[in-house]
């Protein structure tokens, strides 16, 4: 019996050992593995630089680290990368361009920079969050040149911490007096009776960074010819703007030089004439009847009559203060019913209601009313007419001034255009801007249009005289 339990222990006990060493076996090979795993990657653990961080540290910290490097110009980068890591998380800031964000100190990120690092002057600026005790950033940036060149940029104690009430401190190119030094935390994180070096133990690649397309209208020839338009646009701006005040004052001289000419014509000329007419009817009153000299005072004062008549035509087509379309309207309508009073023409005007404010230059007022009165005499003299109609109205984007009678009318292929002075008017008009028609047939009378546009953008009606009497 005795012998049996004694046995049976040392079976067990065989049992235990055997366990045992199977268990220190598994665990041999699992460091056995972790250590090759090491040993076929050692960059991963070794050449990031140092921990650096604010010469303070505590919970809920932000920290702003800056550095700036220059990359020749001798050569191009072929190739640029950039590794990083900070406890407990960061953002990446490449020439003030947001690059990236990351967090857990346990892995670095790897940033393909080869397409936007050019030779010149470069700023590195990464914010950096602590949430709680120990804290630190690590960076490596290592850019190869065509040349055969290494530039190695590191985190140590040549970064600057910059405070928290500078504003636009990552487009900052240069460090400011006023920016402190960071400081290498070195080993942290105690756990049971040793300090434990803190190493990444994996990277993280992210796709290569892609220039930023600048649009065009960012870009430094396109803003130079934007500015340069401007600024020849501004010239020629202010070079009209001269033009048109030199104008406006001559054209205020010249309305006021016009309205002394019609004042000093009105009032000197048209008192003489005036004098004279009353002269010659006292001095007719004074002879006797049988007198010789009587009928040829009588045609001297018609002759001084007439002739102040003229004036007060020139007077008004001169006086500046008399270019309203209303004026001329006035004006027309009253010569009409004068022209036809010692006749036996019957008058009638037709003035329409919705006639426009607008100024008539001196050479549109002239031609018109010399027309009018072309189209009048010629009524008079030829239409054997019983009545004569004058009628201004709107027609459109026009102003159309209309001269009928109601007797024999002509054919106008008969007519002879060379000596005939309303188609030389009508012409005249069209020269000015406006347009004209002479619509007659034989024992339908006749129509004499004038046609003048209400703003220079108006349209212009047709011209050319044809068998249909258009003009």
């Amino acid at each position: 019996m005795r012998v049996l339990i004694s046995r049976k222990r040392y079976m067990g006990v065989a049992v235990c050992i055997i366990a045992i060493c199977w268990i220190g076996g598994i665990a041999s090979l699992a460091g056995q593995d972790s250590e090759t795993e090491a040993d076929e990657n050692p960059d991963l653990f070794s050449g990031h630089g140092r921990w650096v961080w604010a010469p303070e540290t505590h919970d809920k910290q932000t920290c702003r680290l800056w550095r700036s490097f220059h990359i020749p110009t001798t050569g191009e980068v072929t190739r640029a990368r950039l590794r990083i890591g900070v406890d407990n998380g960061y953002r990446l800031i490449i020439d003030g361009r947001d690059i990236g964000t990351g967090s857990d100190w346990r892995s670095l990120t790897e940033y393909d920079l080869t397409l936007i690092l050019k030779p010149g002057r470069h700023v590195i600026a990464v914010e950096a969050f602590n949430d709680n005790r120990e804290a630190g950033m690590m960076l490596e940036l290592v850019i190869e040149m065509s040349d055969g060149k290494v530039i190695r940029i590191v985190s140590d104690t040549q970064w600057h911490i910059v405070p928290r009430e500078d504003n636009g401190w990552e487009r900052e190119w240069f460090e400011l007096p006023h920016w402190k030094k960071a400081v290498d935390v070195g080993s942290m994180l105690p756990r049971g009776d040793k300090w434990l070096e803190r190493i990444p133990s994996m990277i993280v690649q992210v796709p290569q960074i892609q220039p930023i397309e600048q649009p065009i209208w960012e870009s430094t020839w396109f803003q130079v010819l934007m500015w340069s338009g401007a600024g020849v646009a501004l010239l020629l701006y202010l070079r009209l703007l001269t033009k048109l005040t030199i104008q406006s004052k001559a054209q205020a001289m010249l309305h006021g030089e016009r309205a002394r000419i019609a004042r000093d014509i009105h009032d000197e000329l048209g008192a003489r004439l005036t004098e004279l007419a009353l002269e010659g009817e006292v001095i007719q009153t004074e002879l006797p009847e049988e007198s010789a000299a009587r009928p040829r005072l009588e045609a001297l004062c018609e002759k001084a009559r007439a002739a102040s008549g003229a004036m007060d035509e020139v007077v008004w087509m001169v006086n500046s203060k008399r270019d309203t379309l209303g004026d001329f309207t006035n004006y027309a309508c009253k010569y009409t019913q004068r022209f036809l009073a010692n006749t036996a023409i019957r008058c009638r005007l037709d003035v329409r209601a919705d006639l426009p404010e607008m100024t008539l230059e001196l050479p549109v007022r002239r031609n018109l009313l010399l027309g009018v009165k072309e189209a009048l005499n010629n009524a008079v003299k030829h239409s054997r007419a019983t009545e004569v109609q004058l009628t201004i109205q709107k027609t459109g984007n026009s102003i159309m001034i209309t001269v009928e009678d109601n007797g024999a009318g002509f054919d106008l292929e008969k007519l002879d255009m060379s000596r005939n002075g309303l188609t030389n008017m009508i012409d005249r008009m069209r020269e000015l801007g406006g347009d004209g028609r002479i619509i007659t047939k034989p024992g339908f009378g006749c129509c004499v249009e004038f046609i003048i546009p209400i703003s220079k953008t108006g349209r212009r009606a047709g011209s050319g005289v044809g068998k249909d009497g258009n003009l």
